[in-house]
């Protein structure tokens, strides 16, 4: 990986935690209610209609308790204790809507919440808790047919390994046999797996409620590991695309045209990922034109002229250039450092190309822009 890519991976790792906790000069309301994340039974975590969360941890003997918010636990909120033993407190300010990772600090020990459930992030099992958003309803679990996830395990010769992957198929798949179908290759961020995109993003959810509305057309989802935890933040400039790139071009699209009744060519092929997975659609992509026709980058960098002019075939292959960012990535010293995505996606435009820019309102590095980006890119898919 080159000098600037890695600066720019670096610095959206180093936002992944951004944007998540705004103090607020309003009182805080009393109307908390469990976390729709919460364990069967578990009362905390709770969310109040404002966006403020309150934690209550048993831990009679503990010294000190903290939660710690955020992919990589940027934000803190200091529990204080009660005669009962267990310890309370609340965010110092709303967070924003959508889901957060997290994790208690327990007299200088990291463990996990007992009331909630939990999510692969920072390379560890994380917390969860969910935000309730306003615009929730586009990935909500609703009375509408619905696809399959199924996991798959594939051989990779290249890693001497048998992997995994997850496989969204959508709703009529089981019941039209004869139909075929285009496929998205969709990819996590780093310190996550291939569990994140149904777990933490609700993909398949986002895709069943767009077929449901007749917003998109029906496709594949194949989600697999990105290797993208195999080299620590520290090690980034070491980090090998070419790595994966072999599993998921030369291993798994194989296995998935052979295993699922897939429209197994380039104009039916997509590519798209959030932060690090984005950037590995952009390596892989900008190599593969054979093989992937439309890209999407979620917080995940962007496609320049030069990168078109300097790709052979850009024009006649590239059907869908996708970029998108919440609003509060944009500007500052953020991943804005490589250049301006919004100005690099309209000389695209002008150029010929299918160039499209999203931004997600009042979100930062976090899953409710990338699920709203999930929502935008979808229904612009395999359009003949």
């Amino acid at each position: 990986m080159n000098r600037k890519a890695t600066m720019l991976l670096s610095t959206l790792l180093m936002a992944a935690g951004g944007g998540l906790v705004h103090a607020g000069e309003a009182a805080v309301l009393e109307d908390f209610k469990p976390s729709s994340l919460n364990q069967p039974g578990q009362e905390f975590p709770q969310v109040n209609s404002q966006g403020y969360a309150r934690f209550r941890i048993l831990a009679p003997e503990a010294k000190s308790v903290s939660v710690s918010l955020g992919l990589g636990g940027s934000g803190g909120t200091t529990l204080a204790k009660s005669a009962d033993g267990a310890w309370t407190g609340t965010t110092a300010g709303p967070l924003d809507q959508g889901f957060h990772y997290y994790h208690l600090s327990v007299d200088g020990g990291t463990f996990n919440d007992p009331g909630t459930l939990n999510f692969y992030g920072s390379i560890r099992w994380e917390s969860g808790i969910e935000i309730p958003a306003h615009d929730r309803d586009f990935y909500a679990l609703k009375d509408v047919p619905h696809g399959k996830v199924e996991q798959v395990l594939f051989a990779s010769k290249s890693t001497g390994t048998v992997r995994r992957a997850f496989v969204y198929t959508p709703p009529d798949y089981a019941k039209n046999r004869s139909k075929r179908y285009p496929v998205l290759y969709l990819q996590h961020g780093w310190g996550e797996d291939e569990t994140a995109w149904s777990n933490q993003g609700h993909a398949n959810l986002i895709m069943d409620n767009l077929l449901a509305e007749g917003k998109t057309k029906p496709f594949l989802i194949v989600m697999t590991y990105g290797m993208t935890n195999d080299v620590k933040i520290g090690g980034l400039a070491n980090f090998d695309v070419n790595h994966f790139q072999r599993v998921l071009v030369d291993e798994l699209v194989p296995y998935i045209d052979t295993n699922f009744r897939t429209l197994a060519d380039q104009r039916h092929r997509a590519m798209a990922g959030l932060s690090m997975g984005g950037m590995e659609t952009r390596w892989i992509t900008l190599k593969k034109l054979d093989v992937f026709s439309h890209i999407g980058l979620f917080s995940g960098g962007s496609i320049s002229l030069d990168d078109m002019k300097t790709t052979p075939g850009f024009k006649d292959k590239a059907r869908l250039v996708f970029v998108s960012y919440g609003s509060r990535e944009l500007g500052g010293a953020g991943p804005m450092r490589a250049g301006n995505p919004q100005e690099a996606s309209q000389q695209l435009k002008q150029a010929g190309i299918n160039s499209v820019f999203y931004v997600s309102p009042d979100t930062a590095h976090e899953f409710l822009s990338w699920r709203r980006s999930l929502r935008e890119f979808a229904p612009l898919l395999f359009r003949d």
